[in-house]
């Protein structure tokens, strides 16, 4: 093998010269940062997990990887861009932003970040309890909504959403929780509305919608043009009717696909090895999410505007998707 992450090479059996002969017994520890348990991230994390402990070969090692929760994209780009984790899931406009420095990262850009591939599309909901009589985005005025953690992606595009429509952060009251707490807030009464940017169905969401009234507000017209000026990563999409309870008719709004990232450390061995374990056995991850169906290899490479890491690269190139 090449050269193993540091972070690796503390979690093997032996963090002895990387040029000694390695044992059949002898392990590779792979973290995987995903999101808080209400979104996609986090069961498609563990899922992903599982199947590279069983399925990735990298001779010489086990490679045992683990997914674990966080605060999902702008998070996970720092940790990867500070190496203290392996790979993580991560949104492609917040990803490129991390890359170049712009936005929240302006003037700390992360040079070492790598894409392994993409996943799946994640849309953005938003979504409203009922009663607080939210059908548009210009009803937010005076109603409170939450964006997730200051600096966050979903807190960066709540201020893009706004600006786009002519309004500004104190036109709302903002709330920063997670996904499953603004669920929890909204079946209270504390909370009007949530944006929430995930897989569908999301999880929190389905287990709201299930018990109370919600409302799935649009987000389309020349404001969202606008703003897709700007964020070109964001593509229209259609929330489907019937995604959650309620919803009886389509929902026009916005999606941005997700990637699975690393850092330039790690060994491109070891990341040849999960790649293909990846797209070679994408059925497996449908079993536990229904945005899996959306993850193949002809959409690997979808939303891609950093560098690859040498490793995902070997592997596009071997099955023609790159020459």
């Amino acid at each position: 093998m090449k050269h193993l992450t540091k972070s690796l090479c503390a979690l093997t059996l032996s963090a002895v010269a990387l040029a000694a002969p390695a044992t059949a017994q002898e392990r590779v520890f792979v973290g995987i940062a995903t999101g808080g348990t209400g979104g996609t991230y986090y069961p498609l994390g563990g899922m992903l997990a599982q199947l590279i402990s069983n399925t990735a070969e990298l001779e010489g090692f086990r490679v045992s990887a683990t997914a674990e929760t966080g605060n999902a994209s702008v998070a996970n780009a720092g940790l990867l861009g500070r190496a203290e984790i392996e790979t993580a899931f991560i949104a492609a406009d917040i990803l490129d932003a991390a890359y170049k420095g712009l936005n929240q990262f302006e003037g700390n850009p992360a040079e070492n970040l790598r894409a392994l591939g993409a996943l799946y599309p994640e849309t953005v909901q938003l979504i409203a309890r009922s009663g607080a009589e939210i059908t548009s985005f210009e009803d937010l005025a005076g109603k409170s909504i939450s964006s997730g953690s200051p600096g966050s992606g979903q807190w960066q595009l709540l201020g893009d959403l706004l600006a786009a429509h002519d309004m500004v952060r104190e036109d709302v009251t903002e709330d920063y929780s997670s996904f499953a707490q603004s669920a929890d807030k909204m079946k209270d009464g504390n909370l009007d509305a949530s944006l929430i940017t995930a897989g569908i169905p999301t999880s929190s969401i389905t287990e709201l919608a299930n018990g109370h009234d919600i409302t799935v507000v649009p987000l389309t017209g020349p404001a969202i043009a606008a703003l897709q000026e700007v964020q070109p990563y964001y593509a229209s999409v259609t929330l489907p009717a019937g995604t959650y309870r309620g919803i009886e008719a389509d929902v026009e709004t916005l999606a941005v696909r997700a990637i699975w990232a690393t850092h330039a450390e790690l060994d491109d061995d070891l990341a040849y090895a999960m790649v293909k374990a990846l797209y070679e056995n994408t059925e497996t991850l449908a079993q536990v999410h229904v945005m899996g169906n959306q993850v193949s290899l002809e959409t690997a490479l979808e939303s891609v505007s950093i560098p690859l890491h040498p490793g995902a690269e070997r592997y596009y190139r071997e099955m023609g998707l790159i020459e």
